[in-house]
């Protein structure tokens, strides 16, 4: 056994045995919808994490850092998962939205995430740098505006539209600018089926951030309570983070065996 699925192992006993400890202290109410969709997510991360860090080894070198960020974004999206929850329990039935200690998670996991788009292009050929920068860029202009947004550290209106402006030019990006271009002219169907599979996630998964907050937040007494909110938002974060990491694993396993054969 490797020293990498050695150290991935210990540290999900680590994390499992933390975890437990914690739940005997913030045990939730069998009533408790929300709560139990906490643990759900924080299970489906928690078990999505070991996976891609356990088989990290099996695919070709070139693809291993794709999934190595792909493990990464649902490890922290799990400890951060964790916490959520607890902080949940705590504080029952109160319809708080937690927005602060998902933008925790968000401001990380969202730019690793789209990084995983020039990863995935540059496994399979050489990629401009500058394709790296903007894609970053643009993430980060998303996810850092709407944080500072919602805590009203700057006008909320003003946040949201730059919020949805490094949205849009995020899409710009993976559907028409150069990355988009490259990966059409690739010649390798795993990864355009990969790659436009993800961008559907960013496309229709993510609308479900700007929606919340425009229905949450923007509203004032919103359209949605805090209750609903927690749950639509902990099912996007299932599919826009364990999904997209496992997409991305199936097209480094179908490179990988493509290229042995």
């Amino acid at each position: 056994m490797s020293k990498l699925k050695i150290f991935a192992i210990v540290f999900t006993a680590v994390i499992g045995l933390t975890s437990a400890a914690n739940a005997t202290t913030t045990i939730f109410a069998t009533d408790d919808f929300v709560g139990i969709s906490f643990w759900i997510i924080s299970l489906g991360m928690l078990a999505a994490t070991a996976f891609l860090f356990l088989e990290r080894g099996s695919v070709a070198i070139n693809w291993r850092p794709s999934v190595t960020v792909a493990g990464l974004v649902t490890g922290i999206a799990f400890i951060n998962y964790m916490y959520m929850r607890g902080v949940w329990v705590k504080t029952y039935q109160t319809g708080d939205t937690l927005t602060v200690y998902r933008y925790l998670d968000w401001i990380i996991t969202m730019p690793l995430q789209m990084v995983e788009f020039y990863l995935i292009l540059a496994a399979v050929r050489k990629v401009s740098l500058n394709i790296f920068w903007r894609i970053l860029a643009g993430s980060l202009v998303m996810v850092v505006s709407g944080f500072l947004g919602e805590l009203n550290y700057i006008n909320s209106l003003l946040g949201f539209v730059i919020a949805v402006a490094g949205w849009i030019y995020v899409l710009y990006e993976i559907y028409s600018g150069e990355a988009g271009e490259m990966v059409a002219k690739s010649g390798n169907k795993s990864l355009v089926t990969a790659y436009s599979a993800m961008r559907i996630i960013v496309t229709i998964g993510w609308a479900i951030y700007p929606l919340g907050y425009v229905f949450g937040y923007l509203t004032g007494s919103g359209s949605l309570d805090g209750n609903s909110l927690n749950v639509i938002y902990n099912l996007a974060d299932f599919i826009n983070k364990i999904a997209f990491g496992l997409i991305i694993y199936a097209c480094a396993v179908f490179n990988t065996t493509s290229r042995i054969r």
